[in-house]
């Protein structure tokens, strides 16, 4: 049976996934109708049940089912690899294959934007705020900066005067609960109901592909790289747990993560949200000034100086053949999904955090 004949057989499948995608990009189009019923009614519900399900479980179930798709994948490879040499393999063979791609390829693409990838499409945690527009030019840049410098020296300074010392990972992720829970009292939206954090089994091999976690949206789990050094967990957790809440983008995940830990009372999450945020600045300073970015960090205090010494160590320990290929497939992704600078997408929230001082006058 050839593709064609395939897909009608199949025909009723197909026209339901066909209105489904359809009705996806329709839905996509609109990001008032993705905040208002979908973020905040059918995904906060649907999210909140999957941490109810997996959430209670120790141990990373997305970690697993990804280990299992992950072999299944590789089997299937190595299969159609022989039968590729075999004598069978012929044009109806290889027509099969390709309809079946195109089927699993189909569904993933659908339950994922169930899940959660409309929220790529939402109005986002800046029209939340009400949060003006500012102009990212390099005086505010710089002012962002030089507050954000203050900020890692105070809270730093907190931390080695009272001898504050890092909690487990089971500690770590309830205070993370506490962080959003602390920030939901100003805002409402933050509220985070049923944790489920936990750290992932591929630690090692993120610190050689480049992340430091990922949210899966197929079991709601925040999953967090406990292997990276101590004190860049705080702000990933939170980070991740920002995506949880239905933030996709992730300079929107990076700024619920800063509000939460800025709301908060842990000066232990505090410290870990502005030295990111801080190295965040710095980048997007130098670009425009060089020497005034390398300033500032000669400002910071001796301990967080080593902290941001121990940081590039470690990026180097890891550095290998294969970084910069994931790195460029991740910021394919992100292209993809409404973030046209790619990696650099992080960085974004700096622009958030302008337009929030500008309103608040705070960091």
């Amino acid at each position: 049976m050839n593709i064609f004949g395939k897909f009608k057989k199949h025909k009723w499948f197909w026209i339901v996934c066909v209105l489904f995608i359809i009705g996806i990009r329709l839905w996509s189009f609109n990001s008032y109708r993705i905040e208002n019923f979908y973020t905040n009614s059918f995904y906060s519900s649907f999210s909140a049940v999957l941490r109810f399900l997996f959430g209670w479980i120790p141990f990373s179930v997305g970690d697993i089912l990804y280990f299992i798709v992950g072999c299944w994948l590789f089997g299937k490879i190595i299969k159609n690899i022989k039968s590729g040499f075999s004598v069978k393999f012929n044009r109806i063979l290889f027509i099969n294959k390709i309809y079946r791609f195109i089927f699993l390829c189909t569904v993933i693409y659908i339950v994922f934007n169930i899940f959660w990838g409309l929220n790529y499409n939402r109005k986002g945690i800046a029209w939340q705020l009400h949060l003006p527009e500012v102009n990212y030019d390099s005086t505010n840049l710089k002012a962002i900066q030089y507050l954000l410098l203050q900020k890692v020296n105070d809270t730093k300074k907190i931390l080695v005067n009272k001898n504050v010392s890092y909690p487990d990972k089971k500690e770590l992720f309830t205070r993370a609960v506490k962080c959003y829970n602390e920030a939901a009292v100003s805002y409402p939206f933050m509220k985070y109901k049923i944790s489920s954090v936990k750290s992932s089994f591929y630690g090692y091999l993120g610190d050689y592909l480049g992340f430091t976690g990922y949210y899966n949206p197929f079991t709601g789990e925040a999953q967090v790289n406990t292997t990276v050094p101590k004190f860049l967990i705080p702000y990933i957790t939170l980070h991740e747990m920002g995506h949880q809440l239905g933030y996709a983008k992730e300079d929107e995940a990076n700024f619920s993560g800063y509000l939460a830990a800025a709301n908060s009372h842990d000066t232990l999450f505090q410290y870990s949200t502005y030295l990111d945020l801080f190295v965040y600045a710095s980048r997007e300073v130098y670009f425009f000034d060089s020497t005034t970015s390398k300033i500032a960090v000669t400002q910071l205090i001796p301990e967080v100086k080593d902290d941001l010494l121990e940081w590039k160590k470690f990026n180097r320990r890891y550095t290998n053949f294969f970084e910069p290929g994931i790195s460029w497939l991740y910021g394919k992704y992100l292209q993809v999904n409404q973030q046209p600078q790619g990696l650099h997408s992080y960085n974004e929230v700096i622009a958030t955090l302008m337009a929030y001082y500008k309103k608040y006058g705070k960091i």
